[in-house]
Order: C-alpha cells, then sequence, then structure tokens
C-alpha cells in the first residue's frame, strides 16, 4: 500500500524555480534517501510535505491514519526539564492514564466498589498495556543510551546540554514517538560510530516508513533501499541504496549519452544522404532529399541532450618534496581535563605515505590529541616529534583559524600574499566562489561554506603530513566526493579523525582505536575493523592472542599485482586496437569526401556501412577499456 503520493509538486523564489513537477510515491514500509546538493530543495520539499511551506503546483496525497514525525531543528521549550523529562514527555498520554489508574486505585482502596469504577480501571488497564505503558521509561533510558547519554547526564536540565546533545534528544523524541512516517533530516549530525550503529538499528527494526535526507553515505547504505534524487530541478527513482544508486546513475547517464550521441551520428548521415540526392538533382532525388529531411527533422525532435552534472570543488592537495620514513612518533601521552582522564599512554608510529585515522566515542580526546600535534594544547606527560624534513597541516572542524570579520578573499590571500588576486580567485573559483561571493564575510558563510575555506587554505600550504578533524562534516556528497579523490591522489600522510565510514572505508590502510587508557592499531578500513569486532567483542579491553589467523598480506599484495599486470595488458592492447580504428575511420570518412564517392550511391552506402561497424566496433571496445581501467583502479 502507498502510505504517500507526491504529483507535480513546484516551488519557486524570487522568480527562480526550485524544483519543477516533481513526482513519486513511498510504500507504507519505504525505506528512502532523498540526496542533492546543497540547495537543491530537499529541506524545501521536507516542509512542504508537513504543510509547513505552501507549494505553488502539485498535490500530495497520505493514506488515513499517516502520522508524520519531522526531525527539524531544536527548539528550546524548557530550559529547567531534565533531559530524561523533555524525551520522556513523548509519551505524555501514558502518563495521563497512568496517574488516572493511580487514582483509581486509590478510589478503591477507600472503598469504591462500584461496577463503573472497576470496568474503567479494567478498560484502562489494557489500553495501557498495549500501547506499551509497562515498559515506556525502560525505552526512553535505551534511546538516550543509545545515542550516547551517559546516565549521569539523564537528569542534567537542558539548559546546559550543547546544541548537539539537544538535536539528539529531539531525534530520540522523535523515534520514541508513534508517528509511521519519519522524515529525518540529517539525523546522523553530531551522533558518533556507535550512537549511527543504533540508529541504524532502530530504523531496520522500525514498522513504519520513513524517507531521510543524508550525507553519510555509509548511513545510507544501511538503511534505504530507494533514494531520491532531486538535481536540476527535477526528481528521479532509483531502486537501491546509495552505492547501488550510483551504479544505476552512471549506467543511465551512459545510455543517455549513448542514445544522444547515435542520434546526432543519425542525424548527421541522414543530412549528408540529402546533400547527396541534391547534388545529384535528378527530379526523383529531391523528392527522396525531402523524405529524409523529414525523417531527420523528426529525429531532431526526439533528441534529448543529458543535463550537466552539478558544478563541484576541484582542487589537489599539493605535497612538500622530502622526508623520512619515520613522520610523526608519540610516546606515553596524556590528558586530562577538570580531574577528568580523556587518555593515557598513546603510543604513534605514523610511516610515511600511510593513511591512518582515529576512532573512538565522542568525548575520548581525539580532537585534543589532534590539538596536542599540532602544539596548540600541551600534554600532562609524554612527547611527540615529526620526522625530518616534515611540514604538517592542521584542519580543524570548527575553523577557529577563520576571521570572521574577513573577507573570503582577504582570508586566503592574507595567509598567502605572494599570490596574485588572479591566483587567488582562481583558486576560490575551484571552490565554487565567484563573482561577488569572493567579497562575503566568514561570519556569514554556512557551515559548508565556511569548510570549503579552510579546505582552500590548507590545499596551498603543500604539506606532506595532513592532520584532519572531521574533513567531511558541513559538506555535501559531491563536495565529499570530491574530497575523497583529491586525498586518495595525495602524495603525503595522512592522520584523520572521522565519523564518516564511507570515507574510512575508502582511504583508510590502518585506524587507530583512542581509549582513555590508550591506544589500539589495526591494519585495514572500517570493514576490517568490524570483521575484528565480530571476533573480539569488546576491542577496547581485550586484543588478539598469538594464536589468531593473520591475513597473509604478502600474498595478497602478489595476487594483486599479478592482476595488474594483466590488465595494464589488455588495457594495452585494447589502446591499440582503438587507435587502429581510429585510422580507418578517418580513411573511410575521407573517401566519402572525394569525387568518386560522392557521386557513387552505392560506393557511398558501402562505406557509410563500414563506418557504421567500425564505430560499432569502436564503441564495443572503449566500454571494455573503461570496465578493465575500472578494475584497475579498484586492484592498485
Amino acid at each position: 500500500m502507498i502510505a504517500l503520493t507526491a504529483s507535480d509538486l513546484s516551488v519557486s523564489f524570487g522568480g527562480e524555480t526550485l524544483f519543477d513537477k516533481i513526482s513519486f510515491a513511498l510504500d507504507e514500509k519505504g525505506r528512502a534517501g532523498l540526496v542533492g546538493v546543497n540547495g537543491c530543495g530537499k529541506t524545501t520539499l521536507f516542509r512542504i510535505l508537513t504543510g509547513r511551506q505552501s507549494h505553488d503546483t502539485g498535490g500530495i496525497s497520505m493514506v488515513q491514519g499517516t502520522r508524520i514525525g519531522y526531525m527539524e531543528q531544536y527548539v528550546i521549550r524548557d530550559d529547567t526539564v531534565t533531559l530524561y523529562d523533555e524525551v520522556l514527555s513523548v509519551f505524555s498520554h501514558l502518563m495521563e492514564m497512568e496517574r488516572e489508574l493511580q487514582d483509581i486505585a486509590i478510589d478503591i482502596d477507600t472503598g469504591d466498589h462500584s461496577e463503573k469504577t472497576l470496568t474503567r480501571q479494567m478498560q484502562l488497564q489494557e489500553k495501557f498495556e498495549s500501547e506499551g505503558g509497562l515498559y515506556f521509561r525502560a525505552l526512553t533510558t535505551s534511546a538516550l543510551m543509545g545515542l550516547g547519554f551517559e546516565k549521569e547526564l539523564h537528569q542534567r536540565p537542558m539548559s546546559v546540554l550543547s546544541g548537539g546533545q539537544k538535536s539528539k534528544a529531539q531525534l530520540a523524541k522523535l523515534l520514541l514517538s508513534d508517528s509511521n512516517l519519519l522524515l529525518l533530516d540529517e539525523p546522523t549530525n553530531h551522533l558518533d560510530i556507535k550512537a549511527c550503529e543504533w540508529l541504524e538499528k532502530f530504523l531496520l527494526e522500525y514498522k513504519g516508513a520513513y524517507i531521510v535526507i543524508s550525507h553519510d553515505r555509509y548511513f545510507l547504505d544501511k538503511v534505504t533501499n530507494t533514494t531520491f534524487e532531486m538535481e536540476n530541478g527535477h526528481l528521479r527513482e532509483y531502486k537501491g541504496n546509495y552505492s547501488r544508486y550510483l551504479e544505476l546513475k552512471e549506467e543511465y547517464r551512459k545510455t543517455q549519452q549513448r542514445v544522444y550521441e547515435r542520434t546526432l551520428k543519425e542525424i548527421s548521415r541522414i543530412e549528408g544522404m540529402v546533400e547527396q540526392q541534391k547534388r545529384w538533382g535528378q527530379e526523383h532525388n529531391y523528392i527522396t532529399a525531402a523524405s529524409k529531411q523529414k525523417q531527420a527533422d523528426r529525429l531532431k525532435e526526439t533528441l534529448d541532450r543529458p543535463e550537466d552534472l552539478p558544478e563541484g570543488i576541484r582542487f589537489t592537495f599539493r605535497c612538500k618534496e622530502g622526508g623520512g620514513n619515520d613522520v610523526l612518533m608519540a610516546k606515553n601521552l596524556s590528558k586530562s581535563f577538570d580531574d577528568k582522564l580523556l587518555f593515557s599512554n598513546v603510543e604513534l608510529d605514523i610511516k610515511k605515505n600511510t593513511r591512518v585515522f582515529i576512532l573512538g566515542e565522542n568525548g575520548c580526546g581525539k580532537t585534543t590529541l589532534l590539538k596536542i600535534l599540532t602544539g596548540e594544547t600541551e600534554p600532562d606527560s609524554g612527547q611527540y616529534r615529526y620526522g625530518a624534513e616534515i611540514l604538517p597541516g592542521y584542519y580543524d572542524q570548527v575553523q577557529a583559524n577563520l576571521t570572521g570579520s574577513k573577507t573570503v578573499l582577504g582570508e586566503v590571500w592574507d595567509s598567502y600574499p605572494k599570490m596574485t588576486q588572479t591566483e587567488v580567485r582562481s583558486a576560490l573559483a575551484a571552490f565554487l566562489f565567484k563573482g561577488e561571493d569572493v567579497f562575503k564575510t566568514i561570519a556569514n558563510l554556512s557551515g559548508g561554506e565556511k569548510a570549503r575555506v579552510a579546505l582552500l587554505k590548507l590545499m596551498l600550504k603543500g604539506a606532506n603530513l595532513l592532520l584532519l578533524d572531521e574533513p567531511t562534516n558541513h559538506l555535501d556528497i559531491h563536495s565529499r566526493q570530491a574530497l575523497e579523490e583529491a586525498l586518495l591522489s595525495y602524495g603525503g600522510t595522512l592522520v584523520i579523525v572521522s565519523h564518516d565510514r564511507y570515507l574510512i572505508n575508502k582511504l583508510a590502510d590502518r585506524i587507530i582505536l583512542l581509549k582513555n587508557d590508550g591506544t589500539f592499531s589495526l591494519e585495514g578500513n572500517y570493514d576490517r575493523y568490524l570483521e575484528w569486532c565480530e571476533m573480539y567483542a569488546t576491542p577496547q579491553e581485550k586484543k588478539p592472542g598469538p594464536e589468531s589467523k593473520k591475513p597473509n598480506l604478502y600474498k595478497e599484495k602478489k595476487e594483486r599485482d599479478a592482476r595488474a599486470r594483466q590488465l595494464r595488458a589488455a588495457i594495452s592492447k585494447a589502446e591499440r586496437e582503438i587507435e587502429k580504428i581510429t585510422e580507418e575511420l578517418e580513411k573511410a570518412t575521407a573517401l566519402l569526401a572525394t569525387d568518386e564517392y560522392a557521386t557513387d550511391y552505392e560506393k557511398a552506402f558501402e562505406v557509410s556501412e563500414k563506418i557504421e561497424q567500425l564505430r560499432a566496433k569502436e564503441e564495443q571496445l572503449t566500454e571494455e577499456w573503461m570496465t578493465l581501467s575500472e578494475e584497475l583502479e579498484t586492484v592498485t
């Protein structure tokens, strides 16, 4: 059964169309992700679905009994209420029934045994139990603990909680409500990995439907089976999670491009025949020419040029030459705040050209550790040192190194005064700051825009060691993909703190788990870490013994190298064949331009047929080349 249907929705602001005639449907148990660049209208669509905003055209219909739960920005209603009571308030109807049952019990104890009272008690008790009255408090505590709220925080007033904690409290209320259709706007913001995993488990067991806006690709892969993409004012549906959506979108664009190019070729071929018929100059030739021209005109009417992809960030991290194999070493680092131990016995041994991720729960001191390594904070004990010729660069997740009163242009130019204004503006344009945007003040930028300025400054530094604290925060998916590609091609060493599991999977070759009593190192990416966690249920407390079976890394590397050689040979062969076909195409095309073939229809037709066959073969070889190249990229 369809729970929600939207038909031909359109919205405009200031004469500009945000999206135009978008339609979609959501099943009563649908699990959909809504993706698109920042500013494409995702949140606006949510506000329309909840009735908080009007639309210009179209309509929305929902099955009777649909109750929408919408996660919006938290609004403090009462500073004095505790976190636990704020979240528990979602069960106010159960608490009201509980109070009434207590009053009835008192009446019965004082002698009221009337049939009316006893019947009311029985009916109310049944309703109370059927709606979860026996365990709603346990559910509240479980949700708070799952979202990372320690027991001691439950009785803290809302006024002392951070913005992130207030957002998580709102998420807890939403998940505990009796809504059967959830609209979740960036629900994993401010959540650590443990809380994200709890939320994933909750949604996978959820009985209703939901649509989730998120830039967390790992999260989308786990909890969605349909993807709605908003792009260029349109909405397109793809069956599958985020990774499957990427595959389907690429296939769709390739198909669109092939159809477009083939149609252009066919139009060109037919119009070439039209010109030949006109040159022959006989009456029947003019009739044929007119017929063929109509055929070409009909094809032109069906010609659908593929839409341009949204503009994205373009950048490459420059890397200072030099530096030995030992990049960063630390021994026995410890840090406490207000007599609370963050961590101790931290050991680091970072080698050249490795990509290391530091994981740990919120509050374990990951950001503090990076600040110690950059010299911003002093450790309580221990020491660290950089290797020779190492130039570190630091990305601060809160962009504290940006000056709010400066313009975007001034912020970058003041940091690199030897650059010309043209050079600075070109660099800013690559980070999507164009025209008057470069004169915006830092204080008035969005979180994503500030992140782009900070990343640009870091890119220009030329560091050969990057220390990155949550670099994908505030970035949309397209910007995250651009950052990933830049980091993959970076020639230096990476030490990254991140909750972005998709990023960790794509980049990491080593994970360091930070605990209050030290560090634990594991080779591999996030999936490898999960496998290890399944083998050793409490990784913070137990390490694998000498009997544990380790992967044969040498054998795996030899197999990868052998496969890479095979792929490179196949790619070279395909390239040679494509070059040969290109030469044959040039010769055949040149023949058509000669008088001999231009005036001989049969000869011209034979050459045209040969050209079509060559182009089909060229297309087949090109697709094979792309497949081999993609596999080679994966292997290497």
